[in-house]
């Protein structure tokens, strides 16, 4: 039975089941490998040039938060090769059997592990995707018993590759912290003790990729997230609410930084919320690692600045964690209304043929 719980044992058919067949105005429109130009990349050479450098790259930076709330970062100075372990380990975790997958199963509430398909409580429709979970800061609440050491040395792997990128987060913060025209530790602060979450997305190859997508769309909740696309693209972003879609890029060693709700509230509405999702292809699988940062769940969010002229976005200071719930029961909503809405259309479509 094991077997039928992983999607490479799925798409040994040549249909999809319903559970992931998306309603048409869900459905991908743009191909995984159909490219645009339009994200920004930023080289990061010189950040540290204070006064120098660092100014252009902060203009850069703001510009593109402004404009998309997404951008690709390269010479950010993580290592390649720890990058290419990174994704090299990872791939063969998702090639092991499924019993051996299994074995770190995420249900019941375990912080951290292995899901097959992950859809949000009352929600139908599934993504075309399986993921490694890693809680990685504050490190004193690390889980290694939920960390996979299958393929032998990825676990050692990972802490090099969390050190690295909490490293990299942080002088983007600083930069992102300038761009608001506030004190570089600014957004640092603001997070109270960072959280980081790093979510290995395995998307394997779907027999009917124009019906499902890999990940539907959905703005992350945090401050930021950085991707590693390794070689096959999928990963879409929109400006206009879903009008048009766009296919961010493979640029060889990059990182895509996504602003997320979090970000998006401490610049006052300035730097967009990065509205994003996935999608799938029939000829190649596909691997990402994104890494995501948040603030502590008790931190308090509130804009850090408001311009002359304009309101704050927030009503009230919130919680972080009261920020999630809330967005959380919206999704819960948005489900249920899709669903009474399917099941209306069905009663029509069964009155009609009578």
């Amino acid at each position: 039975m094991a077997p039928a719980k992983t999607l490479d044992y799925i798409a040994q058919k040549n249909t999809l089941e319903s559970s992931f067949i998306r309603d048409e105005i869900s459905r991908p429109k743009v191909a995984y490998n159909q490219f645009s130009n339009e994200i920004p990349i930023i080289s990061l050479a010189g950040i540290d040039d204070i006064g120098g450098r660092r100014v252009e790259i902060c203009n850069q930076i703001a510009k593109a938060c402004e404009n998309w709330g997404i951008f690709q970062v390269v010479d950010h100075g993580v290592d390649q090769k720890l990058i290419s372990e990174m994704t090299s380990f990872s791939k063969g975790f998702f090639d092991l059997p499924p019993e051996e997958k299994l074995q770190f199963d995420m249900s019941d509430g375990k912080k951290g592990g292995f899901v097959v398909s992950s859809v949000l409580p009352g929600e139908e429709m599934k993504d075309w995707r399986e993921l490694m979970i890693y809680f990685s800061y504050p490190i004193r609440e690390r889980d290694y018993s939920r960390w996979p050491n299958k393929p032998e040395g990825w676990k050692e792997v990972t802490e090099q590759y969390s050190e690295n990128l909490m490293s990299l987060t942080c002088k983007l913060f600083e930069v992102l912290s300038e761009a608001m025209g506030l004190e570089k530790e600014a957004l640092t602060k603001a997070c109270v003790d960072m959280v980081q979450k790093i979510v290995v997305n395995y998307y394997p190859k779907c027999p009917q990729p124009d019906l499902t997508l890999g990940l539907k769309r959905h703005t992350d909740p945090g401050t930021i997230t950085l991707v590693f696309q390794e070689q096959v693209g999928g990963l879409q972003v929109t400006r206009d609410d879903g009008e048009t879609w766009i296919t961010v890029p493979i640029v060889k060693g990059a990182f895509v930084v996504n602003i997320g709700d979090h970000g998006h509230y401490l610049s006052n509405g300035r730097f967009k919320k990065a509205d994003h999702r996935a999608v799938v292809n029939s000829s190649y699988s596909r691997l990402s690692v994104a890494t995501f940062q948040y603030p502590a769940t008790d931190a308090t969010v509130y804009p850090l600045k408001v311009r002359e002229g304009e309101k704050s976005v927030m009503e009230e200071p919130l919680t972080f964690a009261e920020i999630f719930r809330r967005n959380m029961s919206n999704d819960l909503e948005t489900a249920r209304m899709k669903k009474m809405g399917k099941e209306d259309k069905e009663l029509r479509d069964m009155q009609k043929a009578k």
